[in-house]
């Protein structure tokens, strides 16, 4: 028998949780010639699956960047389209979903060199949006994003075949100690955590609320957390986090006064798109995952705010 490598990626079974070593490259060889990080950041983030790079957005961007999603947030037309994602119990935005679709501000953002050439570089290959949104995390009422791989999801249900698809999410908000940062498990990335229980067809519409399939067993994670410990990104919006597909992440609570808000992009390499999901279940809707036919991202060749 002929053992493919999404087969060693097997999750939501019968069988008890497992955890399984990584099989694919972090940083894949750059035949597209785009270099914006140097070897020391190159190595920073395979090794722990994770890079930030400050300042990388003026502040006259981020307020056009804010300005944008939270006009997005209180527009009747956005709110009333299943890609917006309101908290359980409330209204408030959780997240808004297709956002380089629905923003031609953010359309732009996509292609910008400075985040769309780091993605270019560290997959190796031409790439695409697998998924895009806005995150919002008000203060005082932000809830939590718990524990997961990215690539858990993606690779069940929507069939992404390897982990070579990274997150770049961009800060539109200072992200300190206090108002529910992300936080990442630094080396988590080369262990995929195979999980427990069958998915409900149309999980997203619970999940993308709250997850309660594919997530980590408190055993393996406690596990991955003791050997890597835990790291949350403060840093001043305008900064960029990029992170591996299956590094392991989440974020609490906001009870602080100051709101949080990101905007969040999936590349993924144009030789890995998604094929059939996992166990029969029905692909997730376009406004969450990408397939069929979509355009390679190419640079965008101006400044990101139009005059």
């Amino acid at each position: 028998m002929t053992v493919t490598m999404s087969d060693l990626y097997t999750s939501r079974t019968d069988r008890t949780a497992a955890i399984v070593s990584r099989q694919e490259p972090v940083v894949y060889p750059d035949p597209v010639g785009s270099q914006p990080l140097n070897k020391s950041q190159l190595r920073e983030y395979e090794d722990n699956g994770f890079l930030l790079l400050p300042d990388l957005f003026n502040a006259q961007e981020v307020q056009a960047l804010l300005g944008n999603v939270e006009a997005m947030s209180t527009d009747p037309g956005i709110l009333s389209r299943e890609e917006a994602v309101v908290e359980k119990g409330s209204q408030a935005v959780r997240s808004i979903f297709r956002v380089h679709e629905l923003s031609e501000l953010i359309a732009r953002l996509v292609r910008d060199p400075r985040v769309l050439d780091v993605a270019r570089q560290i997959l190796g290959s031409e790439v695409y949006v697998h998924q895009s949104r806005a995150n919002l995390k008000p203060g005082f009422t932000g809830k939590e994003f718990y524990w997961h791989s990215d690539f858990e999801t993606w690779h069940i249900e929507d069939g992404m075949p390897q982990m070579r698809a990274l997150s770049c999410s961009v800060l539109l908000t200072d992200n300190n100690v206090c108002n529910g940062p992300l936080m990442l498990v630094p080396g988590s990335h080369r262990q995929f955590i195979s999980c427990t229980g069958q998915t409900p067809d149309n999980h997203y519409k619970e999940s993308l609320r709250k997850q309660e399939y594919g997530v980590p067993d408190p055993i393996s994670l406690r596990l991955l957390v003791d050997q890597g410990g835990i790291e949350a990104i403060t840093a001043k919006a305008g900064s960029v986090i990029f992170f591996d597909c299956n590094t392991l992440h989440g974020s609490a609570s906001n009870i602080s006064p100051w709101p949080r808000a990101n905007v969040f992009t999936v590349y993924n390499s144009m030789e890995n798109c998604v094929g059939d999901p996992k166990q029969g279940l029905t692909p997730r809707p376009a406004h969450v995952a990408t397939r069929g036919q979509f355009p390679v991202l190419t640079p965008l060749s101006g400044p990101l705010l139009e005059s």
